[in-house]
């Protein structure tokens, strides 16, 4: 029962699921359209987590013999762990965005483009010197 006696309307209810309401405990709904966006964000990075991911597993899997076995390694390894981090990452900025959202703050400045960057730098400096060894 309500405040005045009478049985709760469904308007008064969290009709939300279980895993919407442990994610997103407080705030109100967002427009669907930033949520969708917020989304296709979110899978846009998890495409590239995959790029890398691939990456790390094709120079590991396929046998270049012009190419040192620890610097095909290193540059496997280093592709794989920035994949990996930023699956997580894609991960956490989508929970933070969509928080934010729904709690009327500003967004959170996106610190998954920096790692982005300095990974992408690290992978390229690899692979241009396995192309000049």
């Amino acid at each position: 029962m309500n405040g005045t006696g009478e049985e709760p309307s469904r308007r008064d209810e969290d009709v939300r699921s279980a895993l919407s309401r442990a994610l997103f405990p407080t705030g109100t709904e967002p427009d669907p359209r930033f949520t969708l966006a917020n989304e296709r964000t979110f899978l846009a990075w998890m495409r590239t987590a995959l790029a890398f991911i691939a990456g790390g597993v094709a120079l590991e899997a396929l046998p270049i013999d012009t190419i040192p076995e620890g610097l095909r390694n290193t540059g496997a390894l280093v592709a794989l762990c920035l994949g990996i981090l930023l699956a997580a990452g894609a991960a956490f900025r989508w929970l933070r965005i969509e928080r934010a959202m729904r709690e009327q703050r500003p967004l959170p400045a996106p610190a998954i483009v920096p790692a982005l960057s300095v990974g992408a730098i690290l992978v390229s400096a690899v692979l241009l010197l396995l192309v000049l060894l």
